[in-house]
């Protein structure tokens, strides 16, 4: 059976989509695939959707079926521009150059973005005298072999899924995150996390929790801070507006647009600790994280419920900070993606990075990738050995000196 565009108009399902409905209004009555395959696992549409949801062939008003290959829109011509501008990969020598503005925008106003960045630029202490002509930089994270005290936290929405963060962090030694919405093929000995959004519908994140352990992950990071969506104000500001692009009205308000806001209308706004931790322990024995842990209070009821390690983070901020539970003895907050080394001397294990390879994977690819590794090594290992440590077990928390500072506040503020 073939549909026609009017039938298929009659099932109001584009505000479930987790990408928002926008999409799937720009591309309604057209084969969509172009769009489709590159950004999901090949079994998505198996995994994610019943039989009974697969309606047919879409039919033109002809009775013939309808095989449209959409033409460049006015924001992919956009990024070919930007892409054909973009500066050779050698002149990258730093990873505030390869930022992007959507992956780089906060909440609100984006205050605890700013004060994310800049909460640790006035520690400092460099040690002399000090034998670092060899500096390994190499650690553990949770058992597992790391030549870098990072790892890449979980972030969605880059063409390919993480294919190409994957091989890169493979070949070089790096633990991944792979956020729930997303693929990877990693390489047969590379360990991988899996980040697990829980959905209302239990059964369903349990489903998902087997198949990752059943996968191969290594350990599994709940999200525990995304209860409700951010007001992401340049998130809103920058969408892909339809009226723009097609020139019609697509009946939607913009504020629907965000992506982030579709996907979060689906998460379970209910965990507790009294029954999603008892809950998760009993489908899985790989070791749990909770991703989203922004006070010492919530830190302290962690190591109560017994889970294996949390990543510290207020899910607008620049990245993620991993703190090993059973070896911390003060547990901090919002370390910004350069302070990597000054994380580890007040106590973690690892930093976790999200947008700085989102960055490098849609400027350059897996090319972009492994050069920002390289940019990490090298200031990874500078900072080191100007602090005098020749090793991850030398960083400790007497090379941080702590300056006072007050909040960056807002022009016109009054007080």
């Amino acid at each position: 059976m073939a549909w026609t565009t009017n039938e298929i108009a009659k099932h109001k399902d584009a505000r479930k989509h987790p990408g928002g409905p926008g999409i799937i209004l720009k591309y309604a009555g057209h084969d969509a695939t172009s769009a489709f395959v590159p950004i999901h696992s090949p079994d998505a549409i198996q995994r994610n959707l019943s039989p009974s949801q697969c309606l047919g062939r879409l039919a033109d008003t002809k009775g013939g079926e309808v095989d449209v290959q959409m033409g460049h829109t006015q924001d992919e011509m956009r990024v070919e521009r930007e892409m054909k501008r973009r500066p050779p990969l050698n002149q990258i020598l730093n990873l505030t150059d390869i930022e992007v503005p959507f992956y780089s925008a906060g909440t609100d106003d984006e205050v605890s973005l700013r004060e994310n960045r800049r909460a640790f630029d006035r520690f400092s202490s460099i040690r002399v005298m000090r034998p670092v002509s060899i500096c390994d930089p190499s650690t553990k994270i949770l058992g597992y072999h790391s030549s870098l005290p990072i790892f890449v936290s979980g972030a969605a929405q880059a063409i390919l899924g993480e294919l190409n963060i994957t091989r890169a962090c493979g070949k070089a030694n790096i633990i991944q995150m792979v956020c729930t919405t997303d693929s990877a093929a990693a390489l047969p000995s590379q360990p991988l996390f899996f980040q697990l959004y829980k959905v209302t519908d239990t059964a369903a994140s349990t489903k998902v929790v087997q198949e990752a352990e059943q996968l191969g992950y290594k350990a599994i990071a709940l999200t525990v801070d995304a209860v409700v969506v951010g007001n992401r104000e340049r998130d809103v500001k920058s969408l892909w507006v339809l009226e723009q692009q097609e020139g019609k009205n697509s009946g939607y308000d913009k504020s629907f647009g965000s992506s982030a806001v579709n996907r979060r209308n689906a998460f379970d706004s209910d965990l507790s600790w009294k029954e999603t931790i008892p809950w998760l322990r009993s489908i899985t024995k790989l070791p749990i994280i909770l991703k989203g842990i922004q006070c010492v209070e919530d830190a302290m009821l962690a190591v109560e419920a017994g889970v294996e390690a949390i990543l510290v983070s207020n899910h607008g901020g620049m990245c993620i900070l991993m703190v090993w539970l059973s070896n911390s003895k003060d547990l901090g907050l919002m370390f910004p993606r350069r302070d990597v080394i000054k994380a580890v001397c007040l106590g973690s294990k690892a930093v976790g990075l999200g947008r700085p390879f989102l960055y490098a994977l849609s400027a350059y690819g897996e090319a972009g990738v492994t050069k920002m590794l390289d940019v990490l090594h090298r200031e990874i290992t500078i900072s080191m050995r100007l602090l005098g440590a020749a090793s991850i077990r030398d960083l400790t928390p007497e090379m941080v000196e702590r300056v006072d500072w007050e909040p960056v506040r807002q022009r016109n503020t009054k007080l």
